[in-house]
């Protein structure tokens, strides 16, 4: 098993801390197993077995704990007061009125409570709302390029490995079968794609034909790393088809994609006027694997976009909010805004050993006035310092 290091320090920071641990994630990307890493953790620190209590609602002994308040009920009575417990409630969305049951048991001053959810209404939901201020979300993904490696101790070409990486699927079960029978590694991430949609999406909202929404998600799969809109979209996919998708459904299944975690969205920031820009985001999706699974995607190809896709979620996982960046009619690939107003801007590129490449990339940092620090990531091999910026091969930026 691959220990989640940077969640699980986070997790460690926040234990006893009077706040709701909310974990969200994408299915299957290690939620349960954190949890349980996290549980081993506790046990070895000296809690006792009998002052963790830990339900994942998927498993077949739990199915039938659907009601919230006999569920509460069987909790409390596990519980003495004059004891600290530590309570794990693993995809609690499915419990009906689960904000009620989390709520109350955030009362009691002796329960330290962990939850965890496949989909963002856990957090945009009457939860939010009853909760302002009292819980900590930490959004969990497939693994990052450093938590892959790991996986492939005997694999000593990083190069070797990242081509593998930017080309295959980081869920840590996909990683396991590529390992064992690579066959099967896209009837799983087909399961995976299946159950987000028609379970997550299509189920909870009642939506009665998902053609629309595929089309949506294989458009926004091959246009990772580009600025989209609704109204390009709708442009696009209406072009030479019977079947026409008005400007606000995509607007509807857009937000349903990202409460799901399958893709996240990239608002656009304007460095000069420091304000968010309504118009154009982009989207990026949280496996790479789950591209090879859309009849368009080849294998080596679209290698620049991927890169791009990879870097944005590592910025995620170090912390911040993500945007991408315009500055006059120069874009930025990535404006990082970090605690304290301190703020990171990166350019990704495969190479730029052509010297056009290069000056199109570095010209964009050339007339932002501050002193924030600037970031070139590409896969040459060389890292220098360039007018103050930084180019850093993208690999060694990643095994930091």
């Amino acid at each position: 098993m691959i220990e989640r290091v940077t969640y699980l320090k986070r997790l460690r920071q926040l234990k006893d801390q009077n706040l709701i641990k909310v974990i969200t994630g994408i299915r299957r990307c290690g939620k349960s197993t954190l949890l349980e890493a996290f549980k081993i953790e506790l046990l070895t620190s000296g809690v006792a077995s009998e002052n963790i209590i830990f339900l994942n609602f998927e498993e077949r002994e739990n199915l039938h704990l659907t009601d919230w308040t006999t569920l509460y009920d069987e909790i409390i009575e596990k519980v003495n007061v004059e004891e600290k417990y530590y309570i794990f409630l693993d995809e609690v969305q499915l419990i009906n009125d689960f904000e009620k049951l989390v709520n109350s048991l955030f009362t009691k001053k002796n329960i330290d409570l962990y939850v965890t959810g496949s989909n963002a209404y856990l957090l945009s939901s009457e939860l939010a709302t009853l909760l302002t201020g009292r819980y900590i979300g930490i959004n969990l993904q497939p693994y990052s390029f450093k938590e892959y490696a790991s996986a492939y101790k005997d694999e000593k070409n990083t190069d070797r490995l990242f081509r593998k990486f930017i080309n295959e699927s980081s869920f840590p079960e996909a990683v396991t079968l590529s390992q064992n029978n690579e066959n099967l590694v896209n009837d799983y991430l087909q399961s995976i794609y299946d159950t987000v949609i028609i379970k997550d999406i299509a189920q909870r909202h009642n939506l009665r034909n998902t053609n629309n929404l595929h089309r949506i998600v294989s458009f926004l799969f091959d246009s990772v790393g580009s600025y989209v809109s609704p109204t390009n979209i709708a442009t696009q996919l209406n072009h030479n088809s019977q079947k026409k998708i008005s400007h606000n459904t995509i607007i509807k299944y857009l937000d349903f994609l990202t409460q799901s975690y399958i893709l996240y969205a990239a608002p656009r920031y304007d460095i000069k006027g420091k304000e968010l820009l309504s118009t154009n985001e982009k989207y990026y999706v949280v496996d790479l694997g789950l591209k090879n699974i859309t009849a368009t995607n080849k294998y080596d190809a679209d290698l620049g976009r991927k890169l791009e896709n990879i870097v944005y979620f590592e910025l995620l996982r170090r912390g911040g909010k993500v945007y991408v960046g315009k500055h006059n009619d120069r874009e930025i690939d990535f404006v990082v805004q970090k605690a304290n107003n301190i703020r990171e801007y990166y350019q990704v590129a495969f190479t730029v050993n052509d010297k056009k490449t290069f000056n199109r990339e570095i010209s964009a940092f050339d007339k932002i006035r501050d002193n924030y620090p600037k970031f070139l990531l590409t896969l040459d091999f060389d890292n220098t310092s360039i007018n103050g910026i930084q180019k850093i091969n993208v690999i060694d930026w990643l095994l930091e």
